[in-house]
């Protein structure tokens, strides 16, 4: 079959097995030109390891770092008429490219926030690795089950207390538009923390501790977005910030069972992700934001992310910020990128975008998510949508 992007609003439906696999191996090559890691722990699992920081962590940590990862993510396998995601088709891509340096990675496919995937992982972890050095938490999901109850949270993107009216873009079209945004109740904000806070990371290392598989000086890490004032009604002063304090709370939990320096959470710049797309107005901060780190020459994607955290932020002697996070957002909000962002933001309109913004960067980045849009992949060649190429 020709493959093609099939995309609705911030969803595409297609990938491209060629073009995935491009674009796993180009991360590669960057990571291979910055030289390798020191001290970067050995074995290495990674929730949510297929796309975005959580795959960019498990290329760092192998091709930098020389460790051994174990990673989980769901996804949807290939039939002949119709393709994978994205994510099945980098796992494999990875596992290719990890193998010819004789690293040997594991990888498992399924609904990481139940009970019977953790059972399957720890028993693996026992029979590949013994314990685990550090895990890195990199899940993002609209929905969750909670395995005791049997009860599924499902989030919402939402401010608190009362309507927010905000200015946001339409990727599709290009169109700056304000749009009103009504309050979370209660229950969808309790549900948004369910899903999106840290339960599940603290049920993950409780389980993994109690079966013994972490070793001395374990570490995890998990990665959370903090952003700027311009988007703070929709994110941090809303749903999705009550999730973020959460995580901050299960963080401190899993010091005090493990240690001072055992848990982590690390906020990371804006970057496009499938998720991040469907947040109003990230995708219009994100256009601004692009171009001036770019005119900066301060831009980073999730590859340059995860490389600059590896090599420059995981000492005992990082700086933390009060809430004892890892910051490597500390470009994005420095002071001269946000001051110019500032300044942009309330001339933005349908009109100035091309001028102030870069939308054709985000849906560059946006497409390639999918293994679209990939330069030397020949995008007219009839494939099987099955196989992934070594």
């Amino acid at each position: 079959m020709i493959i093609e992007p099939r995309v609705r609003g911030f969803i595409c439906t297609t990938a491209h097995p060629v073009g995935c696999a491009t674009n796993v191996r180009e991360q590669i090559g960057y990571v291979l030109k910055q030289g390798p890691v020191a001290d970067c722990p050995k074995r290495v699992a990674v929730l949510g390891c297929s796309t975005g920081y959580g795959l960019a962590s498990r290329i760092v940590a192998t091709f930098a770092g020389g460790a051994d990862t174990i990673g989980v993510s769901l996804e949807r396998e290939p039939t002949e008429k119709r393709t994978a995601t994205a994510g099945w088709y980098n796992n494999r891509a990875f596992e290719i490219e990890a193998k010819k340096i004789g690293r040997s990675p594991l990888t498992l496919e399924g609904d990481a926030f139940s009970d019977e995937l953790k059972a399957n992982f720890i028993e693996r972890v026992r029979e590949k690795f013994g314990q685990l050095d550090m895990l890195v938490y990199s899940m993002a999901a609209p929905a969750r089950t909670d395995p005791v109850t049997g009860e599924t949270y499902r989030s919402v993107i939402k401010p608190l207390g009362a309507p927010v009216e905000i200015k946001t873009l339409d990727t599709e079209t290009g169109e700056v538009f304000q749009t009103t945004l009504e309050p979370a109740s209660e229950e969808q904000t309790a549900a948004t923390v369910a899903v999106m806070g840290g339960d599940d990371w603290k049920r993950w290392i409780d389980q993994l501790a109690d079966a013994g598989v972490l070793a001395p000086g374990f570490r995890t890490l998990n990665y959370t977005y903090i952003g700027s004032e311009l988007t703070w009604p929709i994110y941090w002063n809303g749903t999705l910030g009550r999730a973020k304090v959460d995580l901050d709370s299960k963080a401190e939990a899993i010091r005090g069972r493990l240690g001072a320096e055992a848990a982590r959470v690390v906020a990371l710049k804006a970057v496009v992700t499938q998720a991040s797309s469907a947040i109003p107005v990230v995708p219009l901060y994100g256009t601004v934001l692009f171009k001036v780190m770019k005119q900066l020459n301060l831009h980073e994607g999730c590859i340059e992310q995860i490389d600059r955290l590896f090599r420059t932020k995981l000492g005992k002697a990082v700086e933390l910020d009060d809430a004892q996070r890892v910051r490597v957002d500390d470009w994005e909000l420095s002071p001269e990128v946000q001051a110019e962002v500032s300044r942009r933001w309330p001339l933005l309109t349908t009109e100035t975008l091309g001028e102030l913004a870069d939308l054709g960067e985000y849906r560059s980045q946006f497409l390639r998510l999918f293994g679209f849009g990939i330069d030397g992949v020949e995008y007219t060649q009839d494939l099987d949508p099955r196989v992934v190429p070594g």
